[in-house]
């Protein structure tokens, strides 16, 4: 039954999702911007990493997209339930960790969809990676989203308003950019710096997408970063689930 009940709700927010063309076109349009008017400053900077400008940028576009996506997620059950449709949702019987389940997981598919489309606008003008780096990217991707997701949308349930839920969202998601190094590698910064960074969960998995995407795979920083990854998801689903039981949504 759950899985069941997680399709239907997968399939009713896709078909959602498929309907809006702008919504899967523009939600890409940051890093993008990023990509075609950032990147090309990188080129030929020493930026005391391994692997070119580009292989250190795009894997923090990656998560970059996932980060800010994903986070403001929740924006679309503050809606729903100014609409009445969470009411509706809860005399139903379906499982509340489908509820949950089918909208994190058609986040997840919109953003890796949008992150093949940037990977290969990044090919375009130079990105050269190895194919299980760029794959491996959109596993961290795909996680990321799922843990964000779900937090945003817990959120989402706590709150009365969006002029509540923005704020919050991005008192949280600018240090997280901040100080993960999305946009260039922490060993650039004071050591201070770097250290605090260390704190961020998002650090971790930054650091494992750019040693995927210079074919290092057996790495510290790989393992961290899974770890880290699949431990965020787990607890992430784990308290949005609770909240959704909690709420009857």
């Amino acid at each position: 039954m759950l899985l069941h009940d997680t399709a239907l709700i997968f399939g009713r927010y896709a078909r959602q999702t498929l309907r809006s063309k702008f919504q899967l076109l523009f939600g890409v349009l940051m890093p993008l911007l990023y990509l075609l008017f950032f990147g090309p400053l990188l080129t030929g900077l020493p930026l005391g990493s391994r692997g070119s400008s580009w292989q250190i940028l795009v894997p923090g576009l990656l998560l970059q997209l996932g980060l800010f996506g994903a986070a403001f997620a929740g924006f679309t059950i503050i809606i729903e339930k100014n609409q009445g449709i969470v009411e509706r949702m809860r005399v139903t019987p379906v499982s509340r960790l489908a509820l949950l389940l089918g909208r994190v997981l058609r986040d997840a598919a919109v953003f890796v969809f949008q992150a093949v489309l940037l990977v290969l606008a990044a090919v375009a003008m130079g990105l050269r990676a190895p194919l299980a780096g760029i794959l491996i990217g959109f596993a961290f991707v795909a996680l990321l989203t799922l843990s964000l997701a779900s937090l945003s949308y817990a959120l989402a349930m706590k709150v009365r308003t969006p002029q509540e839920f923005g704020p919050a969202i991005n008192a949280l998601t600018m240090p997280s950019m901040l100080l993960s190094g999305l946009m260039l590698p922490m060993t650039l910064a004071p050591g201070w710096l770097d250290v605090l960074s260390h704190f961020m969960p998002l650090r971790y998995l930054v650091d494992a997408v750019r040693d995927a995407y210079v074919g290092s795979y057996a790495t510290a920083h790989m393992l961290y970063g899974a770890l880290v990854a699949l431990g965020f998801t787990v607890l992430a689903v784990t308290v949005g689930t609770r909240v959704f039981r909690k709420a009857g949504a």
